[in-house]
């Protein structure tokens, strides 16, 4: 059997902000290397000649930017899966499910979260590689994560008997290494955690999956028929755009939102875990990420800084300057994090808290939620420098071969100054190539073109001037990359 890695690369990391963003989240941030978690997600298979190409999921509004750190690692994906919109992960690994068995009928599926972390690498492998066996024989594995401490903020597995060679429910496998799950269990108060790790038949659980694609279709169609059907239309009625699988759109948005475990690991016979003991974290919080890095990076006093830091008398902390410089004196156990429009200040213990400021900044909508004041489009980026009263001012970067929508605004007039590069300009009926120190202005309501023909990154200044300054004061006329 064929093991096709998928990975599910959707999801908006709200408890990393404010570094994680809807528009960034935190698997297509650096957190713990100079590489995104996602590439190290796909790098960590990379030297694994069993596995087959991966299969990514993302969002729509992450698609490109996806794309662009996969061909940064040199990682060609058998296909990437655009969700029209979150739906949990049962209904994302049925669409790759279908999607896997219209290539291979016997493909297996090995799933796995974009931002999680694995330190010890070779283990996982072994671990794999135990519950490859339990799949052969018809069962859905999930992986069960050895507990290092009473931790209260994941699930737990309880495992049973031993696999027995040769059977097809849930006692199928080789019997080494692999479990009947007898239990899944939410996530427990402090007490109880520490009642679990002292038992030691209780695994974290991981969100991590092995099993025949057919086999896990079979079970969601018997206890989630709803799903599987919507499913099924979304799939049958998908298209290629570009480089990206586009599903039905209607069909998947009737589709109920569920996890797996609620919708068929929970409920099947066939359910096998396997205890790994694989350096995991879901980098769930920053305390999370403090504890991944003080073991790697941590000076004498238990401190990780990034950045332009300063400390006198600080123990046990992580401080994370984006943007600025920043000093700190005389604290513990604090989280400070800095990016250009928001800091972050937060207790280890209450760092779960930071949940409830997104909630917050949603309800008065506001938007640093959703964007840093860099925002990543498929041609380049641009960055918010100033604003005040019908005017506003950006710096734009335009990748080499970039070209931005052909479009006009209803509300707004543009100054461009280039900076550096060489841009290539259509305004109204009239095209032009403007170089460093040049500037060109376009009047409201002309259709208008940026594009970068040159071989180096085309940076200009972007002054906006008109009654409504809004993105959504965007008319395109044609694009490139098929944005609406």
């Amino acid at each position: 059997m064929n093991i096709y890695p998928v990975i599910l690369a959707g999801g908006s990391g709200t408890r990393l902000w404010p570094l994680s963003r809807e528009a960034l989240p935190k698997q297509l941030l650096p957190l713990c290397s100079e590489r995104s978690m996602l590439q190290e997600a796909l790098l960590r298979l990379s030297d694994w000649p069993e596995l087959m190409p991966p299969l990514l999921t993302c969002g729509n509004e992450h698609r490109f930017l996806v794309a662009e750190q996969l061909r940064a690692i040199g990682v060609a994906p058998l296909d990437i899966l655009l969700e029209p919109e979150s739906k949990n992960t049962a209904p994302t690994v049925a669409v790759a499910a279908h999607y896997l068995l219209q290539q291979d009928k016997d493909a297996v599926m090995l799933v796995l979260p974009a931002d999680h972390v694995i330190g010890d690498v070779p283990a996982f492998h072994a671990a794999v590689q135990r519950a490859v066996k339990a799949a052969e024989s018809g069962a859905l594995v999930t992986f069960g994560i050895v507990p290092s401490g009473p931790e209260t903020g994941y699930g737990y597995i309880r495992r049973g008997k031993a696999a027995v060679q040769g059977q097809g429910d849930a006692g199928s496998g080789s019997g080494s290494g692999c479990y009947a799950v007898e239990q899944f269990v939410e996530k427990p108060d402090r007490a109880t955690a520490e009642s679990f790790v002292a038992d030691k038949a209780y695994s974290w659980n991981s969100g991590m999956f092995l099993f025949q694609a057919a086999r896990y279709l079979d079970e969601l169609r018997e206890f989630r028929p709803a799903i599987a059907d919507s499913c099924q239309k979304a799939f049958d009625g998908a298209y290629h755009d570009l480089d990206f699988c586009r599903l039905n759109e209607a069909s998947f948005a009737v589709c109920p939102a569920e996890s797996i475990d609620y919708a068929v690991m929970e409920h099947t016979r066939h359910a096998v875990v396997v205890p790994a003991d694989i350096g995991w974290s879901d980098v769930g919080s920053w305390s999370a990420l403090w504890q991944i890095l003080e073991g790697v990076e941590g000076d004498a006093d238990g401190n990780v800084l990034r950045g332009d830091v300063y400390t006198d008398d600080v123990r046990n902390s992580m401080v994370r300057a984006e943007n600025r410089f920043v000093a700190v004196i005389g604290v513990e156990d604090l989280v400070v994090v800095e990016t250009k429009d928001a800091v972050l200040v937060v207790h280890k213990d209450q760092v779960q808290g930071v949940k409830k400021i997104v909630e917050d900044l949603k309800k008065n909508s506001r938007s640093e939620h959703m964007n840093h004041t860099r925002v990543y489009r498929p041609w380049g980026n641009y960055e918010g420098i100033d604003a005040g009263e019908r005017f506003q001012v950006k710096r734009i970067t335009v990748n080499p071969g970039g070209k931005l929508s052909l479009q006009m605004h209803h509300h707004r007039a543009e100054h461009w100054v280039v900076v550096t590069g060489t841009a290539r300009i259509i305004c109204g009926d009239e095209e032009k190539l403007l170089t460093e120190n040049e500037s060109t202005y376009i009047p409201i309501g002309v259709k208008h073109r940026l594009e970068n023909p040159g071989k180096m990154p085309l940076h200009l200044i972007e002054v906006q001037s008109g009654g409504y300054l809004g993105e959504d004061d965007i008319v395109r006329f044609d694009d490139i990359y098929k944005r609406s």
